[in-house]
Order: structure tokens, then sequence, then C-alpha cells
């Protein structure tokens, strides 16, 4: 028997390997992609004087940011052409693909030599880096989302695709701590140099590990029992028929992936560039962030299987809505680490209560032969449209205002689509209700 061809499916009333070791086997792909995407965000300054010099730090910040945000542009793309792959040859042989692809992005950004050396060569050797990042990560969340909803205990639906997003959160912890550890031990100018690219290796060198994790992972018994897989042709053809629901699916999407990356990604530039505050003191918050992250996170998807996930998306779409830009104001009056850790937390419960419900729903109103795509279509859009983009928005929008709250009105939108996507899925008989009383 080839290793390729596991015997026994998971999801079934006796599986031969742990619930446990099942979610960390499936849930490595997403450490490695969320790690080098925080890296990414965090030594923007660096990497933007590395890679993109330009006359004014806010031009050249601009520029890293939209690179950032154009591996974003490449999900919906990955999200078709993987997922439909995914659909099609099954879960664990699809997510193999998707993580070599993941980790080809990360060896190129970690080893191309600044503009210095190889001139316009080095930012497009990033950018594709990036692209292919962003290819892979198009299917990666879909694939792990909808692994874990089919190997779900009944009535655990929310808990266990929870962890898709919690094991990201183990990313940003192990990176905030690595750049701290990195911070204390270089200075500045050692860190300018290269010292930023030594946790970008410590990505590339996990890579054999979690390869071995991923393939052990056994078939879903749901995905085996199937008798019919769609081709790619069919999968279009049902995005297309089922535009309405991949639409409202990304608008609910948007809020999560929003205040994701405000309170990760962007929260360490916007620590030292505009509240000025010091490194560590943005290294220590974002560790914090993350540990808060992954402990919302299973609570947010225990509580949408005990009470519905339609009354946690529009009680916490709402909050959103009306206290995000009175938190973060009260944080830009007067600056300072207590405060800026008060309000990433409370920012932390929007993600994790939040995205702890919505997982689960998306893996609920999509079409279950083409589940993958859909929910990775659905996610990429709202990722490429909204969250991909948050660094570079909140950047433009406080040198446009002047006002270092500003990026909560963008925060506010993603809400307001959240909040008006939840009411057009769960309107009373839509597809949404009905999926999450048969899964």
């Amino acid at each position: 028997m080839q290793p390729d061809q596991p015997t026994e499916a998971l999801g079934g009333s006796a599986p031969r390997l742990s619930k446990f070791g099942a979610v960390l086997r499936v849930t490595s792909g997403n450490f490695l992609e969320q790690f080098d995407f925080f890296l990414f965000g965090f030594y923007a300054t660096y990497i933007a004087k590395t890679f993109f010099p330009a006359a004014s730090e806010f031009a050249s910040l601009m520029q890293t940011f939209a690179v950032f945000g154009a591996g974003f542009l490449m999900r919906p793309l990955g999200a078709i052409i993987l997922g439909a792959y995914i659909d099609k040859v099954g879960r664990r042989r699809g997510l193999i693909v998707t993580l070599a692809i993941m980790a080809s992005g990360t060896i190129l950004i970690a080893c191309v030599p600044g503009f210095a050396t190889i001139g316009l060569l080095a930012p497009a050797l990033v950018l594709i880096g990036r692209l292919l990042q962003g290819f892979s990560a198009g299917a990666e969340l879909g694939g792990v989302s909808v692994y874990l909803a089919e190997m779900a205990t009944p009535g655990k639906k929310g808990f266990y695709t929870a962890w898709q997003s919690a094991s990201q959160q183990v990313a940003i912890v192990v990176a905030a701590a690595l750049g701290y550890a990195l911070n204390l031990l270089l200075t500045s100018a050692q860190i300018g140099a290269w010292g930023w690219r030594l946790p970008f290796l410590v990505g590339c060198l996990i890579v054999p590990f979690l390869y071995v994790l991923r393939r052990s992972l056994q078939e879903t018994a749901e995905f085996q029992a199937r008798r019919h897989h769609p081709a790619t042709s069919e999968v279009f053809r049902s995005m297309l028929a089922n535009w309405k629901t991949v639409t409202a699916g990304m608008m609910m999407v948007a809020m999560t992936t929003t205040t994701f990356y405000l309170i990760t990604v962007y929260t360490p530039t916007f620590g030292r560039a505009v509240l000025h505050l010091s490194t560590a003191d943005a290294l220590v918050v974002t560790f914090l962030v993350g540990v808060s992250n992954f402990i919302w996170l299973p609570i947010g998807g225990a509580i949408s299987d005990r009470i519905g996930r339609r009354p946690l998306l529009l009680f916490v779409s709402a909050l959103a809505i009306v206290t995000a830009y009175p938190a973060l104001e009260w944080l830009a009056h007067a600056p300072s680490f207590l405060r800026m850790l008060t309000v990433l937390l409370y920012f932390s419960f929007f993600f994790g209560a939040y995205n702890g419900a919505m997982v689960a729903a998306l893996t609920e109103v999509m079409p279950v032969e083409v589940r993958v795509a859909g929910f990775s279509l659905a996610y990429s859009l709202a990722t490429a449209l909204f969250g991909g983009f948050t660094p570079a928005v909140s950047t433009f929008l406080i040198e446009m205002t002047g006002d270092k709250a500003a990026p909560a009105y963008w925060l506010i939108f993603a809400a307001l689509c959240g909040f008006s996507a939840t009411l057009v899925l769960y309107r009373r008989g839509g597809a949404a209700e009905l999926q999450a009383k048969l899964g």
C-alpha cells in the first residue's frame, strides 16, 4: 500500500487516529501561512527599505503593503483552481499541494537579495513569492475548514472548525516571540540589514516537519462516501449558479478578516510608526492578542453550537459598529502600552467570537459537492477586498485625514457588511438555517 493511499477514512465512529491528532495534522499548514503573513506585516518597515527604497517612508511603506495586498488578489484564483482540485481528488491530497506552493513562496521571500544588490529584480521576486503564497492560501483555509467540519462530532461543528483559525494564532504567538528575542539580541541596524530574514528562515526550516504531519492525514469519511466528485468545469458552473450565496458569504467574512489583519499584521507598524510606542511594546501586545484570539475562537465556536450562528454573528458585528471608533480614538488620544493592549484585546474578542461562529456557518451554506471551492472563493474574495489591504487602507486613511483613529472607519464598514450578510443568509427559512439544522 502506497503512503498516499491511507487505508482508513477519518470521520467514522471509530477513527484510527485521535481527533486531536487529526486537528494538529490538518492545521499545520495554516500555521506556516499565518507565520509568514504576520512576519511580512511586522517587518514591513525593514522590507520596505530593503526592497522598495523611496523618497519618503510613507511611499516606501505603501509600496510594501501594496505587494503584501497583491498576494491576496491571487486568493480568488487559488480558491477556484485549487479548491476545485481539492473537491475532486480529496481533502488530504489537495492540502499537501497547497503546503508545497506556500513553502515555495516563503523560501523565495527569505532568500532574495535586496534592491541594492540586484536592483528591480529584487521587488519583482518578492512579488512572485507573495503571489505564490496568496495562490496557495486561496484554498488552504477552505480545505482545512471543510476537513474539520466533515470530521467534527455531531453538534460540535463550530468548536471543531474554530481550530482552523486557532492554529493561526499559535503562529502569531511564535512569530511575536521570535521578534521579541531578536529585538533583545540584535541592534536596530543589524535587524534592518539582515536580522529580519531570520524568522523567515525559521519558517523555511519547519516546512519538512509540516509536510510529514500533513502526509499522515486520513481522508474524511464524508468525502469518501460521496459517489460523485465534480470536475473543474462543474465547479465553475456551480459557483456561477450560487453567486448570491458566495457574495453574501464574502460580506460575512469581511468582518472577521478585516479585524484580524488590523489587530495582528498592522498592529506592530501602527504601534511604532503611528503611536510612537516601542518595538518591544508592539511585540508584547501582538503576542497577547494572539493568545487572546486562541482562547476566544473555540469559545465562540462552542457558543454558536449552543445558541446558533445567527445571534452571535449579529451581536458581535453590531458591537463593532457602535464601539470601534470610540475605542480606537481613546487609544489615539493618549497612546500607551496599557491602552493599546486594552483596545486590541477588546478587538480580539470581536475577532474570536465572530470567527468562531462564522467559519462553521460558511461551511454550512455552501453546496456540498463544491464546498471547498465555494468556501474558499467567498473567504478569498473577502480577504482580497478587505483584510489583505487593511494595512494599506489604514495607512492611507491616517495620512489623508490626520486622524490616528481612522482605521476604525474601515473596521466599521466591514462590520456593516458582516451584519447585513448575516441577515441575508439567515433570513427565516433561508439556506444557512436549514443547513445548520442538518449539520
